[in-house]
């Protein structure tokens, strides 16, 4: 399961509902997986945060337990594609997103996110959320 950013941010904040799944996830024994552009959202809010030792520590700990898919040429491709698609059909995303759901689409995974609005958008992509 890749667990998008907003889920890392949510179990960083420790909210229940994203805590909660989290433990789920560990219970089952199922991997947790987070994406390279995932890491670039999460080191730019760093720099933008007041508490920038705080946040990074945070970041650091919660990435120590997970593994890391990176953005390769197959999911650069399969991302490109999804969001030259849906900017002609008028449904631009966050770039980020569709480099997220690319990589999903190169490993047959589906994203765990409460970012349903975007993901949503990107036919046959295997979406949860929390």
């Amino acid at each position: 399961m890749i667990l998008d950013t907003d889920f890392v941010i949510d179990v960083m904040k420790n909210d229940e509902a994203a805590v909660k799944r989290l433990k789920e996830l560990v219970s089952r024994g199922e991997p947790q997986v987070i994406t390279t552009p995932t890491m670039f959202e999460l080191y730019s809010g760093v720099i933008r945060s007041k508490k920038k030792d705080e946040e990074k520590q945070k970041i650091l700990d919660v990435l120590s337990n997970l593994i890391i898919w990176n953005l390769d040429s197959e999911s650069a491709k399969n991302g490109g594609e999804i969001d030259g698609r849906l900017s002609v059909e008028g449904q631009k995303i966050d770039i980020i997103d569709s480099m997220i759901a690319g990589i999903a689409f190169a490993h047959q995974e589906k994203i765990l996110t409460r970012n349903i609005r975007h993901f949503s958008k990107i036919i046959g992509l295997k979406i949860e959320t929390y």
